[in-house]
């Protein structure tokens, strides 16, 4: 009786600490979504954003005063260096421009503002056809957890999707939560925090499908590997104890 009992444990630990196919493979319904159509996002503009703003006209010395650094503008490409020289957003979401002064980036994205300065500087006649690029510097997102290489990410594409920012992060390892993935993000000032099913195919028709300068993105770990960490630490602990059951079985059948 005393071996069936602990050969049905040897069994339930082992059983309990496996994952299924359905804990790891992701979009599990993916050819459902082929063909939709995709819904590209912008970012607005946050406090602590660094913008590099570059103003061109037909006539460059008529756009000299209104940018930075203009000397060096074709010699800068280290983006840390970049950053020191571009325009810091304030908590009120302002920036402090030359000639126009301060000028609000609120509920902007980076293509809004250059719009927004561009119909600045011809109504108010400082230049005439002016090419205005506004790009952000520092965007940036956060992955934690059940990732091989867990850190903070810089990236300059206008889109990247949550499966790219996951795939910086060198991807999920065995014993990552797929099916609860947690996202932060903070947006004029409001935080929001959703959960993100990878298994499912749903999250792609999102707003969180995009990732968002700033996001933090969190990864759990699956039940296998939390029963692993309170209940027994390793296979080796597995085979300790159904040894000493096993031999317990042995002293008190004799």
């Amino acid at each position: 009786m005393l071996q069936k009992i602990s050969s049905l444990l040897l069994i339930y630990i082992t059983l309990s600490s496996c994952a299924s196919r359905k804990d790891i493979h992701y979009l599990q319904d993916a050819d459902m979504f082929s063909g939709a159509e995709i819904n590209y996002q912008s970012a607005t503009i946050q406090p602590n954003d660094i913008l590099r703003i570059t103003i061109e006209s037909n006539i460059p010395e008529a756009a000299r005063p209104y940018n930075r650094g203009v000397g060096q503008v074709t010699q800068i490409q280290d983006l840390q260096l970049l950053k020191l020289d571009g325009y810091l957003v304030d908590l009120n979401g302002m920036i402090d421009f030359p000639v126009l002064g301060k000028l609000s980036t609120k509920n902007k994205t980076t293509q809004d503002f250059a719009a927004f300065l561009k119909e600045k500087l011809e109504s108010g006649s400082h230049l005439n056809n002016a090419n205005v690029l506004v790009r952000l510097l520092n965007a940036k997102f956060t992955v934690l957890g059940e990732v091989n290489r867990p850190g903070t990410y810089n990236f300059t594409e206008q889109n990247i999707t949550l499966l790219q920012a996951l795939g910086y992060a060198g991807d999920l390892t065995i014993n990552g939560k797929r099916e609860d993935i947690i996202l932060t993000r903070e947006v004029e000032g409001i935080r929001k925090i959703t959960h993100i099913d990878l298994t499912n195919s749903d999250f792609m028709n999102s707003q969180f499908y995009f990732i968002k300068p700033n996001d933090v993105i969190v990864v759990n770990q699956n039940n296998p590997r939390v029963k692993q960490a309170g209940f027994i630490g390793n296979i080796g602990t597995i085979l300790t104890i159904a040894s000493l059951a096993l031999s317990m079985t042995i002293l008190l059948t004799r």
